[in-house]
């Protein structure tokens, strides 16, 4: 169910984003099926929805016949609307996507090293932004802002991610907002962690369109999730929520990990793709990124496969912990794995799962993402469009409306 709109005359901000999200989510809708989506009355839907046309927001779809009456005018979010810039920074590659109001990405790429040293990282950024600003200069007030994903405490794992301890403390030592600021100029910057990005990503234009109760779990370098609830992205008051590296777990039986000191391991040390890479290494194997697992000789398949079963049993027992705490309906698996790599993985995970299940508890249904490895990237991008457009409650105060009201101010 969507979020209830208010007929009064104060709220109106609020109604119009829901209005845009009924719109978004269903692809295309009549005025009427709006209405009763959201509960507005008809004349506020009208009022909106014309309002809205008006500032180049939506657009109308066509007619859409068959029903009583006269066929009803059809609207779809106008691309156009609105632009966003997305970037995220991630062990190997950093990858940014410029996308329209629709969602549509417009401009992908993908720049890949050894290590994210941050002034190489900041250069590579800049001259992005640059060349995709430069692109929308006919449009520059129809960009909505910058959207930065990256991993938290990226400078705190530097045994696992390789790091030297100069590295980790540049990391430590940086203000994620001003980083690119050679060239946002006076674009609104949004940071996030990227499994949260992904998260707002599968939300919005992924499996969020069926459920509005689920867990996404990123299978990167570092793992990591996000939690959405009643249709909404919770990160917590320290933006760390879902944050499934720490997560308690058995120890690995992998022959190549180092034995925990304590009585059980992490999360991070069982189902991370740097664990992947270490255990193909430590057996001679060269491969140095993930994307050129897939396709290998039967030695490589038997020594990915050790991985995948390993990083199964310690997802399905994070897994049971996440649903005994929180109820959801879904939970769906995405990364950085080649995609059937990753629903090989996630029928893994599923097996495990079902099998160690104890009674008391309700299964989610366990997918496998369909947007790839640019979903935090994609996410990023999505960042400042839903904190400008989204159904967000908190542009019910008086200063979240000053801060971020950007829409049209049609009375309702």
């Amino acid at each position: 169910m969507h979020d209830r709109g208010s007929n009064s005359g104060q709220l109106r901000h609020f109604n119009e984003r829901v209005v845009l999200d009924v719109i978004r989510r269903n692809g295309r809708a009549s005025k009427a099926e709006i209405a009763r989506a959201t509960h507005l009355t008809a004349p506020a839907v009208a009022a909106i929805v014309d309002s809205l046309e008006s500032a180049g927001y939506v657009q109308k779809a066509g007619k859409k016949f068959g029903g009583k009456g006269q066929p009803s005018v059809m609207y779809l979010i106008s691309p156009g609307g609105a632009f966003s810039i997305g970037i995220h920074i991630g062990r190997r590659a950093l990858d940014a996507v410029l996308i329209d109001f629709s969602g549509e990405i417009l401009a992908q790429e993908s720049h890949e090293y050894d290590f994210p040293e941050p002034t190489n990282i900041q250069m590579i950024g800049n001259k992005i932004i640059r060349a995709y600003l430069q692109g929308l200069s006919g449009a520059k007030e129809r960009i909505s802002g910058l959207g930065i994903a990256a991993p938290y405490f990226l400078g705190g794992w530097g045994e696992e991610l390789e790091f030297t301890a100069a590295l980790s403390a540049k990391w430590r030592s940086l203000d994620m907002r001003s980083f690119f600021s050679a060239e946002q100029r006076d674009l609104p910057v949004f940071t996030e962690n990227d499994a949260s990005a992904a998260t707002l990503a599968e939300l919005l234009f992924g499996f969020g369109l069926k459920h509005r109760d689920f867990i996404h779990l990123s299978i990167n370098t570092l793992i990591g999730g996000g939690l959405v609830l009643d249709g909404t992205l919770q990160t917590g008051p320290n933006g760390n929520a879902a944050a499934y590296g720490p997560y308690p777990v058995t120890k690995s039986k992998l022959s190549t990990t180092t034995p925990s000191p304590g009585p059980f391991d992490i999360l991070l040390h069982r189902a991370s793709i740097y664990v992947l890479m270490r255990h193909l290494r430590m057996n001679g194997v060269t491969i140095n990124r993930v994307r050129d697992i897939q396709d290998q000789d039967a030695n490589i398949q038997r020594l990915v496969l050790e991985w995948q079963i390993d990083c199964a049993e310690a997802l399905a027992q994070a897994i049971i912990g996440s649903i005994a705490v929180v109820d959801v309906d879904a939970l769906v698996i995405g990364g950085i794995l080649p995609q059937r790599l990753l629903e090989e993985t996630t029928t893994l995970i599923e097996q495990k799962f079902l099998a160690l299940i104890p009674a008391g508890l309700v299964a989610p249904k366990i997918y496998t993402s369909q947007l790839g490895a640019f979903a935090a990237a994609y996410g990023a991008s999505l960042l400042p469009m839903h904190a400008q457009f989204g159904p967000d409650r908190g542009v019910l105060t008086k200063n979240a409306l000053e801060k971020k009201h950007v829409m049209t101010g049609a009375a309702t």
